[in-house]
């Protein structure tokens, strides 16, 4: 990929950074893939646990979106974004994706793809779900898939990722807009006016730090909402970090996903690589895609 003169801003819109030193290494790092990096003014600062007070966080966001660089990637998710929902003046966010800036991130920035989606006029505005600086590009060892599939991502260039799930899915195909993220973020923002409801869809999620039950918890308010009957397909990537107790005597994630199952008709795939994981694919979150299965072998493309 030739990333020549292509502008890429790291901004801290949620979570506090403990220091400066990962922001250096994912700079770095981008830098010698190819990309002019900016770091935006406040990307440091701290207060309480968020990467700047509330006011701070929304002016860089909006001061990034009148920048419109080719890329605006933040450096960690953690939480913060739904404090600056309600302020978030989404008409700059979508007039910078009208000049070609690419959101990037996961996690908390779930709530930037999302409201983006439901606020914006224009039709299937696409920001990216892929990595964040710091978590992705600050390691010492950046996953090779990670990195491959941003940079196709950003040039244009992918058009479709592969993965494998269970067995009994074979010859399924559907088409819908691709949207979703981490499932306490699209929880929390179920019945708000930044919720974008959308129906016919395929519905990707994931998670970290949570038990299964809490999971089969928050799937089974998608389900009750209406939304997981809504959709076209749910997409399950990585659940991860959580801890197994004494008390769950056989119960584990493979049981919340059966017991899921057992209560829609929508299919439930599993093994998407994606979420708080090392390895994750980018995807473009608001496009519209197909997903097909060949017996074990799934193809989500755009």
């Amino acid at each position: 990929m030739n990333t020549t003169a292509t502008l890429l801003t790291l901004f801290t819109p949620a979570g506090v950074l403990l220091n400066g030193q990962g922001v250096a290494s994912a700079a770095k790092r981008l830098k010698a893939l190819g990309f002019e990096v900016c770091i935006d003014p406040s990307a440091l600062l701290k207060h309480q646990r968020f990467g700047g007070d509330d006011a701070a966080r929304l002016a860089a966001l909006h001061r990034v979106a009148r920048q419109a660089p080719s890329i605006a990637m933040a450096t960690r998710g953690g939480y913060g974004l739904t404090r600056l929902l309600d302020s978030i003046d989404w008409k700059a966010i979508e007039r910078s994706v009208e000049r070609g800036t690419r959101w990037v991130g996961h996690s908390d920035i779930t709530t930037l793809h999302l409201g983006l989606l439901a606020n914006a006029k224009m039709r299937r505005p696409v920001s990216w779900a892929g990595p964040l600086a710091v978590d992705d590009f600050g390691r010492d060892d950046v996953d090779d898939v990670t990195q491959a599939c941003f940079l196709e991502a950003m040039s244009g260039e992918l058009e479709a990722v592969g993965f494998r799930t269970e067995a009994g899915f074979d010859g399924l195909e559907v088409a819908g807009t691709l949207w979703g993220g981490n499932l306490s973020m699209v929880c929390s923002m179920l019945g708000t006016r930044h919720w974008p409801n959308v129906k016919g869809g395929v519905l990707f999620l994931e998670d970290v730090n949570e038990h299964p039950y809490r999971i089969e918890r928050c799937l089974l308010q998608l389900h009750q909402a209406g939304v997981l009957g809504a959709q076209k397909a749910v997409v399950l990537g990585a659940f991860s970090n959580y801890k197994k107790s004494a008390l769950d005597r056989g119960y584990s994630f493979k049981s919340a996903v059966q017991h899921l199952r057992s209560v829609t008709q929508v299919p439930i795939l599993t093994g998407l690589p994606f979420g708080h994981v090392p390895t994750k694919v980018s995807l473009p979150v608001g496009a519209r895609v197909k997903l097909l299965v060949d017996e074990r072998n799934v193809l989500i493309g755009w």
